[in-house]
């Protein structure tokens, strides 16, 4: 056996292509609110929690009442504008059904709200497949990524030691994380990062679907599998 007991899963940019919409949310709930900022300043930050974007982009800490009004109007039109239209990774079902055939507890560690959570796992096909008890967000932890915090919280509800997990992610903030929790992680580009962007993470794939294709390959597998 390989070892490995449970994998970690992020959401978006991993199992969805969403990370331009929320982008695209924060710019336009900003514009209503009186914030110029540009797509590229909030994408690159996309993935980090809201308790770190609000501050780095719009200069207000997201629990004051300026952050609040922020977060809820994005939070308003990623629903009504984008989430409709987002459509799974490639290969993203597969994947988890595959490692759910192998045995493998999937456990989430998401930047992504409570109240997106299940609807990001509802378009990415894969809610099913997820256990909502295995499931942390930064709703519960004191630090969202790239602090641990919320890696160690999966680890917790996975019941495994970090040694005995796998974490899949797309951005710098997800390899950041998963470093500091002691857990390896495996890469996908499908959150638009480069190679280098993502340096540090044990392998690095195109997206759910590559990591599929090659999964004999990765210390996700038995070595008889």
């Amino acid at each position: 056996m390989s070892g490995v007991r449970a994998v970690i899963l992020d959401i978006d940019g991993t199992l969805i292509r969403s990370n331009d919409a929320h982008a695209s949310a924060f710019v336009e709930a900003g514009a209503e609110l009186g914030y110029r900022v540009s797509h590229d300043e909030v994408l690159r930050r996309i993935g980090m929690g809201s308790d770190k974007l609000i501050p780095q982009v719009f200069g207000v800490e997201k629990e004051s009442e300026e952050g609040k009004r922020i977060e809820e109007r994005k939070a308003e039109i990623f629903a009504e504008r984008y989430l409709p239209g987002l459509r799974p990774t490639p290969g993203a079902r597969d994947l988890l059904v595959r490692l759910r055939r192998d045995g493998l507890t999937l456990a989430v560690a998401t930047s992504a709200s409570p109240d997106d959570l299940e609807k990001l796992l509802d378009r990415a096909g894969v809610a099913d497949l997820v256990p909502r008890e295995k499931s942390a967000s930064p709703a519960e932890v004191d630090e969202s990524k790239p602090a641990p915090d919320v890696v160690h919280a999966a680890l917790r509800k996975a019941g495994c030691a970090p040694g005995e997990a796998i974490m899949i992610g797309d951005t710098p903030y997800d390899v950041e994380a998963a470093g500091r929790a002691g857990v390896a992680i495996l890469a996908v580009r499908s959150g638009g990062w480069s190679d280098r962007d993502l340096e540090g993470a044990a392998a690095i794939f195109d997206d759910p679907g590559d990591i599929l294709a090659h999964y004999d390959e990765t210390p996700i597998a038995a070595p008889d599998s």
